[in-house]
Parts: C-alpha cells; sequence; structure tokens
C-alpha cells in the first residue's frame, strides 16, 4: 500500500512540474536572460528580413515575438523568427 501511495505522490509531483514549465514564460523557478545579436524573420508574403537585434520580447500569454532590425518593429509568430547569438 505505501508503495502505491508512493508512486501516486511521485506522478502528482511530475504532472505539477510539467504544468509549472508550460505556464507563463516556460520556466522553472529561474529567470534566463538570453542575449540574441542576429534575427532573421519570414514575413507572411515570403519576404525575408534579416539583420542585428537591437531589441526583442516575447509575451507570456502567447506565441508571438517582437523583434527590432534595422530599427523597425516586427510582430510574428514563433514559427516564423530564427534568433542567434551571432550571424549565421
Amino acid at each position: 500500500m505505501k508503495k502505491i501511495l508512493a508512486v501516486i505522490l511521485l506522478v502528482l509531483v511530475a504532472i505539477s512540474l510539467c504544468a509549472c514549465a508550460t505556464i507563463g514564460t516556460r520556466q522553472i523557478g529561474i529567470d534566463t536572460a538570453y542575449n540574441f545579436k542576429w534575427g532573421i524573420i519570414q514575413l507572411g508574403n515570403g519576404e525575408i528580413i534579416e539583420g542585428p537585434v537591437s531589441g526583442w520580447r516575447d509575451f507570456q500569454d502567447g506565441d508571438e515575438i517582437q523583434l527590432v532590425i534595422n530599427g523597425v518593429t516586427y510582430l510574428t509568430h514563433y514559427s516564423n523568427v530564427i534568433l542567434a547569438s551571432e550571424k549565421p
């Protein structure tokens, strides 16, 4: 009986950790800073924008990302963006 309770408790803890990892900024208890210097964005018309990233921001409640490349601000979905620490 104790083994069954231990397994149930372990499963509940694992589920709660997974739930915490998918809420908000997708981090578990630590604040991580990323430093991206180069970005590539594919626009809806197929055009590719590439250049140095002077700023970026992700949003906790969605899959959008805001990037500033060459002084122009772009708001798009994560799937349209590649960020790198240096020019590829």
